[in-house]
């Protein structure tokens, strides 16, 4: 059965109603789930396995029978460990019907349908009794619901059902406990991911300074957590203010409570400087004693120990609701505050007794408009150079200037640098809003007109009848993902075409989409077949997320920020495909072919997509690919955008150069209707036959 899905599309802006299968949620619920990644997690599934024989061995010794509860049980790993480990039954609770399924054919198939029972509910909804789901409670409970946070999942109020109605008092918990550390730190550049610093430009009739208005410096942000992989963060970055601290801890073998609190902490800063953020990360326990840890601990607190690399685990930074200066040895008190699925953080001085449990909230809207990458971007000092540079390049003093982005700080530039007139095209009432406010605190409310309206129904009206002479775009759009969405700025160039002066500049004048080849170092696990894990078959997963893949997820990018990710080039950059803003968007499909010549030895993983903008004939930015640093051609990509990763579905290995076939040979459609782009890749020199081609088709 087919259903009709109204949905925006981010390239042409446009709403299209598109046909989609019935179990299209589902597949793209499984294609870009983590399992693969978590069965790739050896120290996760030995640990827990040695735990789980640890808590079976417990019980049995205390000659009880042992009945485990596994909550959350995905492809039922852990409740056959459990039965391999001796359990005399598990009950396994998947509410994810098609994971439940899949559970129910894993379990089968290496042998435990007799020991295993799956239960296809949420675990609130598991009845216990002769005629429940259960015969009787567990005395033990092992679960894995945990993300990056501990809590973001649902954890606590899970297992305080599961204390009052599924498990007996007393009993085992694998894992045992969870405890949270904190550290403060001062960064400038994690820092940027919540505050926008002032902008310096050099005018003819002096410096300018573009300030913040002051409902934004004094805005907490938003509650949400910012995960990242912090092992990829250098320590030239941050400064350490504080040593270590344990925040909080969980016991999970006893009833948990879920209702909001908060914890607090001394902490006497190890050096003087700027309180601005709190690291946190956390490790579980999966024995009373602790002797079989697993933990999520970045680099410098455990530098000599080998790094288990995983993606669904990583690390929190939370921004403070206001930087703190601290000094050396003055002891301060950190506050943190959480509710069923969210933590976050104050700092008081020792006199500021009083503590806040409510949670942030974002008043200046700014925090809702621009996300925290976007918010780095804005404070790209570098790259705010090059837009200056390019402005001071077209822009005359009789300039009519118009600028498409969301939320962009360029219709400032622009009435510094000397356009005559600026007007600034929003298309929501958030961005409307944060630039009122901007105005406003930099005195400009009256030189700079915001219109609010589409590009298509834009009118002369709004532009007082004016021709615009220079129309500018970063470009940015929040709707967009994927690199080429941002191509938006084409499409709405050519809505507002009847406004423009004949000889109208456009920056940028054009973009162009770039590829290069790549071995991950890490990030290929995510779409990796796992066939065994911990001894056990679960083939039936890999077959799972193929078969949702080839749905058509596999047709499809996935943005990745690649500087969390590293990766070494098997191949230079490429460009590939270039639209020219200064014409509009042409009726036919821009369609190019070619090949990219393998250079270096290694596992061919995918390709990597970006876009740059060329802002004028001379300068440009680039959205991926910053440069390769080294001859084993590691590579440094921009920090603020998400690149396009596109996963081959079969791996090219070499040792060798000569074990290299000589090129990866491509093909890009670019449909300017619908605004998507199909990539069709081979290996062989010779473009295979349409029908033969294997292809991504990238939106």
């Amino acid at each position: 059965m087919k259903t009709f899905c109204g949905r925006a599309n981010p390239t042409t802006g446009s709403l299209e109603w598109v046909e989609e299968d019935e179990d299209y949620d589902y597949h793209q619920e499984i294609a870009r789930s983590r399992y693969a990644d978590m069965l790739h997690d050896k120290d996760r599934n030995m640990k827990y396995y040695q735990g789980i024989r640890a808590a079976v061995s417990r019980v049995k010794g205390r000659g009880e029978k042992a009945i485990v509860l596994d909550i959350g049980t995905g492809t039922g790993l852990l409740s056959m460990m459990a039965a391999s480990a001796g359990a005399d039954f598990c009950y396994a609770v998947e509410v994810f019907k098609p994971m439940a399924n899949a559970a129910v054919k894993i379990v089968e198939k290496n042998g435990f349908h007799d020991k295993i029972k799956v239960i296809n509910k949420h675990s609130t909804e598991v009845t216990v009794g002769p005629d429940g789901d259960m015969q009787c409670r567990a005395n033990i409970l092992v679960t894995e619901l945990f993300d990056t946070e501990l809590i973001g999942e649902g954890a606590l109020p899970t297992y305080e059902h599961a204390h009052k109605y599924l498990v007996q008092e007393g009993c085992e918990a694998v894992p045992h406990r969870a405890t949270v550390y904190v550290q403060l730190v001062e960064s400038k550049r994690m820092w940027s991911w919540n505050k926008l610093f002032p902008v310096h430009v050099e005018a003819e009739d002096g410096e300018k300074i573009i300030v913040s208005p002051s409902e934004m410096e004094n805005c907490p942000g938003v509650p949400s957590v910012c995960d990242i992989q912090l092992n990829q963060m250098p320590s030239s970055d941050f400064t350490i203010l504080s040593d270590v601290v344990t925040m909080f801890s969980v016991d999970f073998s006893k009833p948990v409570r879920s209702a909001s609190t908060c914890y607090r902490v001394q902490l006497e800063p190890v050096k003087s400087g700027k309180a601005q953020i709190v690291l946190s990360w956390w490790d579980i326990d999966m024995d009373p004693s602790g002797t079989i840890n697993c933990t999520m601990a970045p680099y410098w607190v455990k530098p000599t120990s080998a790094f288990q690399w995983r993606d669904h685990w990583m690390q929190c930074v939370y921004f403070l609701p206001k930087e703190e200066q601290v000094l050396q040895g003055q002891k301060v008190h950190l506050t943190a505050c959480r509710d069923e699925y969210s933590v976050w953080y104050t700092l008081q001085k020792p006199k500021q007794i009083k503590i806040h449990c409510n949670d942030p909230v974002c008043r200046c809207q700014a925090h809702l408009l621009w996300n925290r990458p976007r918010f780095g971007e804005l404070n790209d000092q570098n790259r705010t150079r090059q837009y200056i540079k390019s402005l001071m390049n077209v822009l005359k003093t009789d300039s009519v200037c118009l600028c498409i982005s969301d939320g962009s700080l360029l219709p400032v530039l622009a009435h510094y640098l000397g356009a005559e007139q600026v007007f600034t095209l929003e298309n929501s009432a958030v961005s409307c809003s944060v630039m009122k406010k901007f105005f406003k605190a930099n005195h400009l409310e009256d030189k700079i007109k915001i219109v609010e309206a589409r590009p298509e129904l834009l009118t002369s009206s709004h532009l007082e009848d004016k021709k615009i002479s220079v129309l500018v775009g970063e470009p940015f759009f929040t709707t967009s993902l994927l690199p080429w969405h941002n191509l938006y700025f084409w499409y709405a160039r050519t809505a507002v075409t009847e406004h423009l002066a004949s000889n109208v500049t456009v920056l940028p004048q054009s973009a162009a989409l770039h590829m290069m080849i790549v071995e991950f170092q890490d990030l290929w696990r995510i779409r990796s077949p796992c066939g065994t894990c911990e001894g056990f078959d679960v083939q039936t997963m890999d077959d799972m997320i193929k078969n949702s893949l080839n749905f058509r997820e596999s047709k499809e990018a996935e943005p990745h920020p690649l500087w969390e990710y590293p990766c070494k080039s098997l191949s230079n950059p490429q460009e590939v495909l270039l639209f020219d803003f200064r014409k509009t968007v042409p009726q036919h499909c821009l369609s190019t072919e070619g090949s990219v010549n393998l250079l270096r030895k290694g596992k061919s993983h995918g390709a990597v997509l970006w876009m740059e903008y060329h802002l004028t004939a001379d300068i440009s930015v680039s959205t991926g690919l910053m440069q390769i640093s080294n001859e084993k051609g590691n590579c440094e990509w921009n920090p603020h955008c998400k690149q396009a990763v596109y996963f081959f579905s079969s791996v090219i290995e070499s040792e060798t150069l000569a074990d290299l076939p000589s090129a990866v040979t491509y093909a890009i459609n670019f449909d300017t209707k619908t605004g998507e782009i199909l990539v069709y890749w081979a290996l062989s020199d010779i473009l295979a036959d349409e029908d033969s081609k294997p292809h991504a088709d990238i939106r």
